[in-house]
Order: C-alpha cells, then structure tokens, then sequence
C-alpha cells in the first residue's frame, strides 16, 4: 500500500463519527429512545405506586401481608421491559435497513469500501447508545419505584439480586439492539424486520415455555426474555421454579452469546451480499 493510500484510508474514529452523525441525524431516533425510556420508567413508577396504596390500606393487624409484594418486581415489570426489547431492536434495525432502503449504502460502501470497518462502527455507535438507554431507564426505574415504597418495603441497590437486575436490565437494550442489526442485515426490509424481531425476542420466549419436555423448556431458556427473567428474580422471594429452571449462570452465558452471534451475523451478511 502507497503512503498516499494509508494517508487517505479512513480511520476507525472517523467512521465511528460518521455513523454517530447517521443515528442521530435520523428525527425519530430522540423521540423514539426519550419516549420509549419514558414510557419504560413511567409503567415501573406506575406499579409501584399502585402497590404503595395497596400497602397503605393493608390491615394493620396484618404486617405479614407486606411481604406478599415484591418491591424488585416493580422496578422491572415485564410489560415495561418488552416494550424496552422492541424499542432497543427496532432502532438497531433501522440503524442497517435504513441505509439499504434509501440507497445510501451505496454512498457508504463507495467512499469507504472497507465494509467490515463501517458495519463494526455501526456497530459500536448502535452499542453504547443503546447501553445509556438501557442504564437510564433500569436505573431510574429502581431508584423511583424504591423511594415510592421507602417507606414500606423499598430496596437498595445493595440488596440481594438488585445490582444484578439492574445490570441485566442495563445490557437487555444493547442485546435487543445487535439482535435488530442482524435482523435487519438479513431481511432489509422496515416491517418485516419488525415483525420478525417481535417473533424472535417476544413469541418464541411463549411458544417454548412448556414444562414437559426438557428440550422444549430448554431453548426457551436460551431466549433473552427467559435469561432477563431469570436475572431480575428476586432471591428474597419463594417463587415456584418449575421444571428445569434456569440458572444465574446459564442466564449470563445467554446474554453474552446472543449479542456476540448477532454482531456476527450482521458483519458477515453485510460483507457478502450485494447492496
């Protein structure tokens, strides 16, 4: 290679700059990450304001009755978090299709022909937005539904298992959103990316959740809604386990894999089909 060639090759920082301005030039991406955190925290404080009045009319010739609420589980309401899946896979994405529909692929590709550069900058940028995203709404939820409840059955971070949801609630954003660049590397098209997101990380969760074949309860357990359920349990709580259940450790195996596959995946089908 000339030294005018390594002069002009372009710099990983400068693609990483590049893809920044991308994500964000795009008008939905504020409204889309600020509403969905939003909404994320407004259905935990919700919850647990719902259980603080249901607290507050409990008999009190019945302390007992206050350990029938999880106070951990208000500050990760499944609901809340599914919405989080779909918000964090949709912009990742949008993040690949998007290039590809408009034509600016073409562009990209042209100026920077390196593609393996361009899609792990991609890939970089579409991470810690969506790890910010992912932190602010696990870590406001917590913080608002415990100080809610502070007076009756509130948690801090240093109470059993509560970092460690938080944590995994952290990281469910960035998974989601390596496994929407995947999706959307694969099918490059707007709906059937979604729907095909919504499928893998919100149905087969569902449709492998039986307790009577070991196999079948199995790969429900390698989802990441499964392993996110997993890691925010409450370990202060006597919940029923079920047939195979799976554990911390299994959980954690599956939050590394997914995103590791995912980038992958997305790497590899960019390189090698045509634009």
């Amino acid at each position: 290679m000339s030294t005018r060639d390594r002069s002009t090759r372009a710099r990983f920082a400068d693609l990483v700059a590049a893809e920044w301005i991308k994500l964000w030039s795009l008008r939905s991406t504020p409204w889309i990450l600020g509403v969905g955190t939003l909404v994320v925290i407004g259905i935990n404080v919700n919850s647990a304001r719902s259980n603080a009045d249901l607290l507050a009319r409990q008999p009190s010739t019945s302390p007992d009755g206050a350990f029938q609420i999880d106070p951990m589980h208000t500050a990760f309401v499944d609901p809340a978090y599914q919405i989080l899946m779909v918000v964090a896979c949709s912009v990742g994405a949008i993040a690949v299709f998007g290039e590809y529909t408009s034509g600016l692929i073409r562009t990209t590709f042209t100026a920077v022909p390196d593609r393996r550069a361009v899609v792990l900058a991609k890939i970089a940028v579409v991470t810690a937005v969506m790890l910010a995203l992912g932190a602010v709404a696990a870590a406001g939820s917590f913080w608002l539904t415990q100080a809610v409840l502070s007076d009756t059955i509130g948690l801090s971070i240093g109470a059993p298992g509560a970092l460690r949801a938080v944590v995994a609630s952290a990281l469910l954003a960035p998974l989601c959103a390596l496994v929407g660049m995947a999706i959307g590397s694969l099918v490059r098209h707007a709906a059937g990316s979604v729907v095909t997101a919504l499928v893998t990380l919100l149905l087969l969760p569902a449709l492998f959740g039986g307790e009577t074949y070991r196999w079948v309860k199995e790969i429900g357990n390698a989802m990441p809604h499964t392993a996110w359920t997993a890691l925010v349990e409450n370990p202060a709580m006597d919940y029923p386990q079920g047939s195979y259940p799976e554990t911390i450790a299994e959980a954690w195996t599956v939050f590394a894999t997914w995103p590791l596959v995912a980038a992958v995946v997305t790497v590899v089908v960019v390189r090698r089909r045509d634009v």
